[in-house]
Parts: C-alpha cells; sequence; structure tokens
C-alpha cells in the first residue's frame, strides 16, 4: 500500500495559487472569436460597398464567405474548450447569448432575402449591438459596451444614407464591437499565458 505524501503548508499554499491560476487564465478570452468576424465583416462590408459604388463585382457573393466561415468558428471554439480547465458559470450564459444571436443573424438572412428590404443592414447592425453590449456587460469589459453602442448609433444612422454608405456603417460596426476588442483582449491573453 503506498503512503499519501501529506503537503507542508508552503506546498498546499503553492497548490492553491497554481490552480486559481489556471482557472484565471482559462477564463480569459483568447481574442480570436472578436478578431476573426471583425476582419470577416469589416472585409465582406468594404467589398459590398466597393462593388456598389465603384460598379464592379467579384464574381460572388462575398457574405458566402461568413457561412462558410462557421466552420473554423467551431473549429476554434472546440480548441478553446479542450484547453480550458475550469469553466466559469458565465461562460454557460455566453454560450447562450451568442448561440442566440447566430440563430438572429440566420433568421434575418432569411427574412431580408425573402423581402427584399433596403433597412436589412440597419438590422443587421441592431442585433450586432446585443450580445455584443451583453457580453461587455457580463464581463465589465468597457470596449464592447462601447461597441454595441457604436452598433446602434450606425443602425439609426443608416436610414439616413445610402446603401453604398451603410455598409462603411456595418464596417465601422464590425470593427468596433470586435476587431478592436478582439485586439484587446488578444493581447492580454498572450501577457497572461507569457505571466
Amino acid at each position: 500500500m503506498r503512503e499519501e505524501k501529506q503537503l507542508t503548508e508552503k506546498e498546499s499554499l503553492a497548490l492553491i495559487t497554481s490552480m486559481i491560476s489556471k482557472a484565471k487564465n482559462s477564463s480569459i478570452d483568447s481574442g480570436i472569436g472578436p478578431l476573426f468576424w471583425g476582419v470577416l465583416i469589416t472585409i465582406c462590408s468594404l467589398v459590398t460597398f466597393a462593388e456598389t459604388k465603384f460598379n464592379v463585382t467579384l464574381g460572388f457573393d462575398i457574405w458566402l464567405i461568413s457561412m462558410i466561415a462557421v466552420l473554423p468558428q467551431i473549429f476554434f471554439t472546440w480548441r478553446a474548450k479542450k484547453e480550458k480547465v475550469f469553466i466559469p458559470h458565465d461562460e454557460t450564459m455566453m454560450n447562450y447569448v451568442w448561440g442566440t444571436f447566430a440563430i438572429c443573424v440566420f433568421m434575418l438572412s432569411f427574412y431580408t432575402s425573402q423581402t427584399h428590404t433596403s433597412n436589412g443592414i440597419a438590422l443587421y447592425m441592431m442585433v450586432f449591438g446585443i450580445p455584443t453590449f451583453i457580453t461587455g456587460g457580463i464581463r465589465n469589459f468597457k470596449p464592447m459596451i462601447l461597441g454595441g453602442l457604436i452598433c446602434w448609433i450606425c443602425s439609426i444612422t443608416s436610414y439616413y444614407v445610402s446603401f453604398p454608405n451603410g455598409m462603411l456603417l456595418m464596417a465601422l460596426s464590425a470593427v468596433a464591437a470586435w476587431l478592436l476588442p478582439g485586439i484587446i483582449l488578444r493581447r492580454r491573453y498572450l501577457k497572461m499565458k507569457n505571466v
């Protein structure tokens, strides 16, 4: 029979500190998701702006890339879950918030394709702001709170501009809601990982 080794007070404290550090590091968002979607939506919006404004075409709908991009997102999410040692309670809530967002965007895409509404851009930016603002509030991350507010301001503004300029507002929304917060989160994540 093997005897269990009793930990000294110093070893116990080191073990507890290590576990807290691992839990803290595993709960920090790596920033890859926001960066990925921020870049993708910004590019799609700017390409759509250029196609409409300058009457050029790629020969395919650039927004189809966002449908295909769901596959890498699933991979990123799976890999991140595998690396996590500790899953905080708010993570489950965030999964529901962003899952609801994905369903709403899909439904909105269906709605705008069927009705051919000219106000579709405004509706997308309104929906973009919801999970961004909620995530920023729950995680006390001001860049995402501000990003959500910018999405809503751009949504209202898009009613008063032409379609191509609405696409510029869409790009601004993606930069404010996801790209810039993603850069900040990525830097924090890499800094924490090195510590």
